[in-house]
């Protein structure tokens, strides 16, 4: 049997809610040892199309981080994604109901979490209610000592860092470092290097933060209420401290030099790097040229779409793609519950650096070498691992035969 990934999706359904008419979507496009891993979202207008595009990067993100030396051995990539506007009444309800729905996938195959528009608080209080032990219990049967990773993740998710959760600031420190090594690579310096956010939730709020700390100026940050921005920079703190569960900054605690934009405005901000760390689809064949900044680091998952993709390249503009830039979160849980990290901030941002570093560098490194784009050498990396992780894991939980 090959080992080549397959070019449809292993699992792909469609649920609709029999109460509100609402529809969810769970695609698995592969499976290692039996298992996928990839979060599930929440938004209006979630597409199965778009669920499956996510999971193939999952795949993607999961084979990237392939230590053959390390605890954690990658999973196959999923996703799961409800069309339903979170702020609902009754989102909170098809929640609950959708996870029902797809227990037995969850229970054997599917471990997943908080995605677009959902907390990981969100998740586990529905899961509960749908009758499931956990979100991720179906990578139990993996580890060497349930019990002991369980208490470590469980332990992790309690951390708090500077009022923040460390669960909600891992993804954004592997996003941090991804700009950081672009403008090393580049010879150009970290402070002063200008930054617009578009997205202050958990990964955009993150980033920011990273940023703002190694010395760059965060000159703009867009959230549903439109753009905030300030050429001499934001105070992030004040404005991550101001943001409600969904990301939006209260309006009260800008300072007198701050000033408001409209919610596109974050593209044609005068800055080094943007950073797309909200929806998908966000950045289009027309709205590109807006963008005058060097970099685009992806921290949302499909925001650049690849029509707009080339025209940016074709103008010198680097897009750093997402199934690298924010891999950090979905390997941080992996990483602590396999226990290659304990349950300490300190050891999980210096692990989560060092792993993103390497990881950027060589794809960067793959591109310069292939004359490609950081994507076509990301996708490259991933041909050369899927092989070697299906013949040693097997999808089904056994190697493959030859």
């Amino acid at each position: 049997m090959s080992t080549a990934p397959t070019p449809t999706p292993l699992i792909s359904l469609t649920w609709t809610d029999h109460v509100t008419g609402h529809q969810g979507h769970l695609v698995i496009d592969r499976l290692v040892r039996g298992v996928s891993s990839g979060g599930l979202r929440m938004r209006k207008g979630c597409t199965l199309d778009e669920v499956a595009g996510l999971a193939r990067g999952m795949t993607m993100k999961e084979a990237l981080h392939y230590n053959p030396e390390g605890r954690y051995i990658p999973l196959g990539g999923a996703k799961g994604g409800i069309d339903c506007d979170p702020r609902d009444p009754e989102a909170y309800g098809v929640l609950v109901r959708y996870l029902r729905a797809m227990r037995p996938h969850i229970e054997k195959f599917w471990t997943t979490g908080e995605d677009l528009g959902l907390t990981q608080a969100t998740v586990e209080a529905a899961a509960a209610e749908a009758g499931l032990t956990s979100t991720i219990q179906a990578v139990y049967p993996l580890l060497d000592d349930e019990r002991a990773a369980r208490q470590r993740l469980e332990k992790a998710f309690g951390i708090d860092v500077d009022g923040i959760g460390l669960d909600e600031l891992v993804g954004g420190c592997g996003v941090a470092e991804a700009v950081l090594v672009a403008l090393d690579r580049a010879g150009v310096g970290h402070t002063g290097t200008r930054v617009a956010v578009q997205g202050f939730g958990t990964m955009g709020g993150a980033t920011a933060r990273f940023l703002s700390r190694a010395g760059l100026t965060v000159v703009a940050v867009a959230d549903v209420e439109g753009t905030i921005a300030n050429p001499d920079g934001l105070d992030v703190e004040t404005l991550l401290a101001a943001r409600d569960g969904y990301g939006t900054v209260n309006r009260s605690a800008l300072a007198p030099r701050d000033f408001r934009l409209p919610g596109d405005a974050w593209l044609s901000t005068a800055a080094e790097v943007l950073v797309p760390a909200a929806v998908s689809y966000a950045v289009d064949t027309v709205n590109q040229r807006q963008i005058t900044a060097r970099w685009v680091v992806e921290a949302a998952n499909m925001p650049v779409l690849p029509e707009a993709e080339e025209l940016l390249a074709a103008r010198g503009i680097a897009v750093l793609p997402d199934v690298v830039v924010n891999s950090g979160t979905n390997a941080w849980w992996w990483w602590t519950l396999f226990g290659d990290i304990g349950a300490d901030a300190d050891e999980a941002f210096a692990y989560t650096r060092r792993s993103m570093r390497e990881l950027i560098d060589l794809m960067l490194t793959r591109a310069d070498a292939d004359g490609t784009s950081p994507r076509a050498a990301a996708h490259a990396i991933v041909a050369g691992r899927l092989p070697a992780i299906a013949e040693r894991f097997g999808w089904y939980g056994h190697a493959q035969p030859r």
